[in-house]
């Protein structure tokens, strides 16, 4: 079954309700990382509605030999970006040592790339001892913001909370051994996609993501 009304206009329709959800926040001086592009109007409302930093946080599959989209892992953004390998996959697969080191440098490359698109030469806010909200529109299967979590907990975040309008019910019980808290809106018993969850949904350019960035930098900081 699919919802019968859509429960969001669109991803800043639900930022704001999720804002309102994330209130014990506040006075924390949270550092909000959203995922691009489209967890960035989501993250963006929650930042502003939290008087919070803003910044995106890039996250890259390294996908198998000849099936791209079954991930061995992930390359997470940071001023030291991390490697997350899902060893059980590794296992699996057995994929060469050569496949895996080009592949981690080919998406390195990829994450590079955007970051500088999307923030040219400001370099990436630092979670340690930060009371850090992971933000994106939706979860369908989790392995993305597990690998994010997995790399965040590394940098020694002070708080680690996942925030999401959506997701299905056994991808939040996972995620919640992996943060100290998880805030999810809707995760309905039916659930097949993220999409079907939004009036709107249309895929989120990059040039609304740099313009959206650009809108928070008054509630950065600059020390």
């Amino acid at each position: 079954m699919t919802p019968k009304t859509p429960v969001f206009a669109d991803r800043r329709d639900a930022g704001r309700r999720l804002a309102r959800a994330l209130e014990f926040l506040r006075g924390q001086d949270p550092l909000v990382l959203a995922l691009p592009r489209g967890g960035v109007p989501v993250g963006f409302e929650v930042a502003r509605a939290l008087g919070a930093e803003l910044d995106v946080l890039l996250v890259r599959k390294i996908g198998a030999p000849g099936q791209e989209e079954y991930g061995l892992g992930a390359v997470v953004d940071g001023s030291n970006p991390q490697v997350i390998l899902n060893d059980d996959v590794m296992r699996y697969v057995a994929p060469s040592a050569a496949y895996v080191e080009e592949e981690i440098r080919r998406q390195l490359k990829e994450v590079e790339r955007r970051r500088n698109a999307y923030l040219g030469n400001r370099p990436p806010s630092s979670p340690a001892d930060r009371s850090v909200v992971l933000v994106d529109d939706g979860i369908a299967t989790g392995g993305t913001i597990r690998a994010a979590l997995r790399a965040l907990r590394r940098l020694s975040p002070r708080r680690l909370t996942v925030a999401v309008p959506v997701a299905p019910e056994d991808a939040i019980a996972d995620l919640r051994r992996e943060a100290d808290a998880v805030v999810c809106l809707e995760t309905p018993p039916d659930f097949r996609a993220v999409g079907l969850h939004y009036e709107d949904f249309r895929q989120t350019t990059d040039e609304e993501v740099v313009d959206l960035l650009t809108a928070a930098r008054p509630v950065r900081k600059t020390s």
